[in-house]
């Protein structure tokens, strides 16, 4: 206990002042989130039983409104973590999202009366021990001082390989799996969403670096490559709330939760590895 609490210290003196906003941002995020979670799957249930179900394909959940609430809490979690990225490393910031997973499941008990399973606790609890261990052990990324910089940490060879892998896996779930295996193995959707949603992390780091910049005097609007990153954001981001909506519409909560946090933290560690040259 001595030796676990005198990590959390070491961590916490090792850490900057940015890395402790960006922790702080990622936890409030993370509360906005698990919550949301619950909120849409209400509202897809409420939009499903009067239309068709979005799992179907049916995008009846846009009439909704308790669907937009929940939409808004995500929105307004998405903008927090959007904001952690700008002064956190993705290392960092990601594994924290484990605290969305423990709110979601617990509300989805209460709330969804949606029974949650020895092995999905033991999931859970496996998650946020995994994510202590990232936090205190999490390494420090090059100091980043233009978007032309992590531009061209993008367009390297290696980072490029990972993004076509990325693109071309995602494209042939869509097109394949989707259609026919989509209704009945979670591991489709959750998929789709994990692949572009390590994409989008990547692009929203840049573009929350971006805005950091030119919000600190040294405009970085003017380059087209911050555009390029909003673009890249915006499509990745439609595409994963297209899927996630299909997921969480089929699935329990429980179960879409920690998949996806787990598919989703994996694949956004190994990007920044890769982008970030992060050595961990």
């Amino acid at each position: 206990m001595a030796s676990l609490s005198g990590s959390w210290r070491d961590a916490y003196k090792g850490m900057s002042s940015d890395n402790i906003k960006g922790l702080v941002l990622a936890l409030s995020s993370s509360l906005f989130i698990g919550a949301s979670f619950i909120v849409k799957k209400k509202g897809l249930k409420r939009a499903g039983a009067s239309g068709l179900r979005a799992g179907s394909g049916g995008y009846s959940y846009l009439l909704e409104p308790l669907w937009w609430v929940g939409m808004i809490t995500m929105i307004v979690g998405e903008i927090a973590n959007f904001a952690a990225y700008a002064f956190a490393p993705a290392i960092l910031v990601t594994p924290l999202g484990a605290l969305s997973i423990i709110i979601s499941a617990a509300l989805a008990h209460v709330i969804l009366h949606e029974k949650l399973h020895t092995f999905g606790l033991l999931g859970c609890v496996l998650c946020v021990v995994g994510s202590i261990t990232i936090l205190l052990h999490a390494p420090q990324e090059q100091e980043i001082d233009s978007v032309l910089q992590v531009w061209n940490l993008a367009t390297e060879p290696a980072f490029l390989l990972y993004a076509a892998a990325v693109v071309g896996a995602a494209i042939i779930l869509i097109v394949q799996f989707v259609p026919q295996y989509g209704q009945s193995h979670v591991m489709v959707y959750i998929g789709v969403c994990s692949l572009v949603g390590s994409l989008s992390v990547m692009s929203v780091k840049a573009l929350g670096i971006a805005l950091k910049l030119t919000f600190s005097g040294m405009n970085q609007l003017i380059y087209p490559q911050t555009w390029v990153f909003t673009l890249i954001v915006l499509t990745c981001v439609i595409t994963q709330m297209n899927y996630l909506n299909k997921a969480l519409d089929t699935f329990n909560t429980a179960v879409v939760s920690p998949i996806y946090y787990v598919m989703f933290t994996s694949l956004t560690i190994l990007a920044s590895v890769i982008m970030f040259k992060v050595k961990v």
